[in-house]
């Protein structure tokens, strides 16, 4: 896999979470533990497709 495919990968997913993000945060039977993980996961991608690309 070459270092774009990859990074437009985690692209892929990160925009994944941020979905899970807004419905979790839309629904009320998402607890607060379930949303900070799927934050911290994105976060995590986030970092990592900067580091890839700087």
């Amino acid at each position: 896999m070459s270092m774009s495919s990859h990074v437009q990968e985690l692209r892929k997913k990160h925009l994944a979470l941020s979905s899970q993000v807004e419905q979790a945060q839309r629904s009320p039977s998402t607890d607060d533990l379930e949303i900070r993980a799927l934050k911290r996961e994105k976060l995590r991608l986030k970092e990592e497709i900067t580091r890839l690309t700087h």
